[in-house]
């Protein structure tokens, strides 16, 4: 294989169409290219990280998200060991300006994830043979790779033990308001233990406790089971064919949609390496706590779905709603409560993000829902939060309140970021 740049863009339609791959297709099918260019390391590493743990592995969004924060937190102190210009997220190893940022990035990624997914070793081992062959051989490239080893060690170090893959059961309730599986006795790995892991920013998850679902017996609460009963039926909705196509388009795996939103942000913006490591990790560090927070606050108000309020609302107390037994939701209803909205919380910590990095809330970007060909348009990152928070009503899957207390859960812990992490160096 010919020595080529990295930073080159002649191939970055390529790169696009293999960061829009379904995810239905196997692991064994997804193999990088002989030469395909990418603009940087970073890229590439975001490319395979999504490929492995999204596309290969089916990880559900918030497992992905946390994996994928490890490996962006990695190759962010790899790179920037190198560039010098930010406070380090866990490490700054020892560096010189000299040394390859690609080499430290590529080597970075590689290391994190495969102790992540370390059957696929052989695959991985192409994917970073690829990286340093479009490296030149040198100094400069064994430096990188050294630092982006100890960035790598650092990260693996620091997420051992930390709580992953504990109890998967939420506590179920069978009174009124109380979260219980739609299938009893099939819920299944619903993720509780996702609240429980050690946050990677925030010092305690419990900071950003939302303030609850309304009480069952208020007025506010019959007029937002009115509102999703209407909205959010499989059948006889009065949902408009926008409003369907919007429940649809975001009930794509969260993490993937918005990962192919960032790098298309990313090449259309002209990042460079620097900014991708520093881009990419405060996207996903940032995201990785907003689901912990939002994770151990679903627990914490074990609410039940609308699917079964609005069967049971004979039993709620409020003689406003009216019960209807045999109501489905429009979408299938995920394993574990309502409040908050789990897409609300990752989502507006991402958008809060955007606006943070690129310090502006107008930026023009498109999305393809993975399976179904759906493409929607944005001029602005608050567009697309906006459309959520309504989407996951119009798909029957949340009261409004679990949607807009999920955003504010996300926006409250991007906030956070801000002011304590991804400082500029004096």
């Amino acid at each position: 294989m010919n020595r080529h740049c990295v930073r080159s863009l002649g191939v970055l339609a390529v790169f696009t169409m293999i960061g829009v791959m379904p995810t239905s297709v196997a692991a064994a099918q997804v193999e990088i290219p002989d030469q395909v260019e990418v603009p940087d390391q970073v890229l590439a590493w975001n490319l395979h990280a999504y490929n492995e743990l999204i596309v290969g592995k089916g990880q559900a969004p918030p497992v992905a998200v946390m994996h994928l924060a490890m490996v962006h937190g990695a190759i962010y102190d790899a790179v920037n060991a190198i560039d010098g210009g930010f406070e380090p997220y866990l490490v700054a190893p020892d560096a010189e300006s000299s040394y390859s940022k690609d080499a430290a990035a590529a080597t970075a990624g590689y290391q994190v994830l495969l102790n992540l997914v370390p059957d696929r070793a052989a695959q991985l081992a192409l994917y970073y043979a690829a990286s340093l062959e479009a490296i030149p051989d040198g100094a400069a490239e064994d430096g990188g790779v050294a630092v982006g080893n100890a960035a790598a060690a650092a990260m693996i170090a620091e997420r051992t033990g930390d709580g992953r893959f504990g109890d998967p059961l939420f506590s179920e309730g069978m009174g009124a308001g109380q979260w219980r599986a739609l299938v009893p006795g099939l819920a299944g790995n619903n993720f509780r233990w996702v609240g429980e892991v050690d946050p990677f920013l925030v010092p305690d998850a419990s900071q950003f406790a939302t303030d609850g679902p309304l009480p069952l017996a208020g007025s506010a609460y019959a007029t937002e089971f009115d509102q999703v009963k209407t909205l959010g039926r499989s059948t006889g909705s009065t949902r408009t064919a926008d409003q369907t196509d919007q429940a649809r388009f975001w009930a794509d795996h969260a993490v993937a949609m918005w990962t192919r939103i960032f790098r298309q942000v990313s090449m259309s913006q002209e990042l460079s390496t620097v900014d991708n490591a520093r881009y990419f990790a405060m996207l996903y560090l940032t995201g990785a706590d907003a689901v912990i927070a939002c994770f151990q606050d679903k627990e914490r108000w074990g609410f039940w779905r609308p699917q079964t309020a609005i069967r049971e609302a004979a039993d709620d107390g409020n003689p406003a709603t009216v019960a209807e037994p045999g109501w489905t939701s429009l979408l299938g209803n995920p394993p574990y409560p309502d409040h908050p909205s789990g897409h609300a919380c990752v989502s507006n910590s991402f958008v809060q993000t955007l606006r943070d990095f690129f310090g502006t809330n107008r930026m023009s970007f498109s999305a393809t829902h993975a399976t179904l060909g759906i493409t929607r348009s944005f001029t602005s990152f608050s567009q697309a939060i906006n459309e959520i928070r309504l989407a996951r009503v119009y798909g029957g899957l949340h009261f409004m309140t679990a949607d807009a207390q999920g955003a504010t859960l996300g926006r409250e812990v991007a906030s956070w970021r801000q002011e304590h992490y991804f400082q500029p160096v004096a």
